[in-house]
């Protein structure tokens, strides 16, 4: 009755209400330009120490007000943040240089504050409004299945066969690289198979100590040692998928892209606008994947209501999916109070919106969440849940992160 209510509740958020001033045309995927990130040159740098603590919360974030009375930023400016580094698997480390291509500065958004009350409870607002998402039917498809776990303890998304979508922070915390992101892995939510999955035959080596072993101890002692290590995992599996938590299947990540807008080093404070990073994995997947979309303004979303899923710690392991509207937002920032606790972040944020001269919705990437800040609005430090939206640069740099210098992403 539960699963049934959940897909209810999900399809009719699908068709989100629609006000009777608002046509079909206003919730579409429109087409957009997009410029063009190349390659310039690349520094082989020294090896990072891995050694910095996770940090999730900035120091100060300039707000709405604040990014009103900046000058828009030049040229080279972007060119400077948008350079990236890239860690590989072995430690070592390049940065890369970037033009841009077919860049139109874009008008200055109508940034506007709705003056919301401060908040002094972090990152869950009130009633808990977060739903998880316990029957394997859901958990194991779309767009439930495209939700992964960091072993950094962030939550991330999957965009390709061999890319996944996160925060910065949840690698790099603005001046090094945290712990364990020198051996970082993605886990993949995958189904378990009836009787706790499937015999792995053993290796040779192992026959080979079987054998051995036979020779000085008996056979029958061995099968029922075998066996009860079996019931005892078997049994363990099932009491996580009982308590409704997920199975991984963990994979290395080959390297890791940020953007020198984040990780800036100790000289200057990393900008909340570049916090997020592009793992590629060393092994690809053949799970259905979420493409990238160009966040659209406020008023372009069907409600004004964005979605995510992600792994809050507060949850043991669960998956648990979120919906709410945005409050305000800068040009690239979406500020909202989605309920969220720490172990979520890095999350794709997504609309189901129109396809162009289609029938069909579809969802796309528009923003990564990137947790909880203190923001200046009106001269007044208060408290939303930030995702930074993927705008047609970012789009860019993506693109190029994932195809390189080959990419064709002239439309987003």
């Amino acid at each position: 009755m539960g699963a049934m209510f959940f897909g209810l509740m999900l399809f009719t958020l699908g068709w989100t209400l629609i006000d009777g001033s608002e046509s079909e045309q206003d919730f579409m995927w429109h087409v957009r330009k997009i410029p063009r990130l190349v390659s310039e040159r690349t520094f082989h740098l020294t090896s990072p120490a891995f050694e910095a603590d996770a940090k999730m919360v900035l120091n100060r974030v300039c707000g709405i007000e604040c990014q009103k009375d900046l000058p828009a930023p030049s040229l080279s400016d972007l060119e400077d943040s948008l350079s990236y580094e890239t860690v590989f698997e072995n430690g070592s480390r390049t940065l890369t240089r970037v033009k841009v291509q077919g860049w139109v500065p874009e008008p200055t958004q109508n940034l506007t504050s709705q003056g919301a009350p401060v908040r002094r409870k972090r990152q869950v607002y009130g009633t808990d409004s977060r739903f998880s998402i316990l029957d394997k039917k859901f958990l194991t498809n779309f767009p439930f299945n495209t939700a992964v776990k960091l072993s950094t303890g962030c939550s991330g998304i999957l965009i390709s066969p061999n890319h996944v979508l996160t925060a910065a922070h949840c690698v790099h915390d603005g001046n090094g690289y945290i712990k364990g992101s020198k051996k970082l892995r993605v886990g993949l939510l995958k189904m378990r198979n009836k009787g706790g999955g499937k015999r792995r035959r053993g290796s040779r080596r192992n026959r080979r100590e079987v054998s051995g072993a036979g020779r000085e101890g008996s056979q029958d002692s061995l099968k029922e040692t075998a066996k009860a290590g079996r019931r005892r995992k078997g049994s363990a599996r099932r009491q996580r998928a009982a308590d409704g938590r997920p199975s991984f299947q963990w994979t290395r990540v080959k390297n890791t892209h940020i953007p020198k807008g984040w990780a800036r080093g100790e000289s200057r404070d990393p900008a909340l606008d570049y916090d997020y990073a592009l793992l590629e994995l060393k092994r690809p997947h053949k799970k259905k994947y979420m493409e990238l979309g160009v966040s659209p303004t406020i008023k372009k979303l069907p409600g004004g209501m964005i979605h995510f899923s992600g792994f809050d710690q507060d949850r043991a392991d669960q998956l648990v999916y979120r919906f709410c509207s945005v409050s305000d937002e800068s040009n690239d920032l979406l500020y909202q109070y989605c309920d969220a606790e720490s172990g979520s972040t890095g999350s794709g944020v997504y609309l189901r919106l129109k396809e162009p001269d289609k029938k069909r919705w579809k969802r796309k990437i528009i923003a990564i969440y990137s947790g909880h800040q203190w923001v200046d609005v009106h001269g007044v430090q208060k408290d939303y849940n930030v995702a930074v939206r993927i705008t047609p640069l970012k789009y860019a740099q993506i693109c190029l992160w994932m195809h390189g210098d080959d990419a064709n992403c002239t439309q987003g």
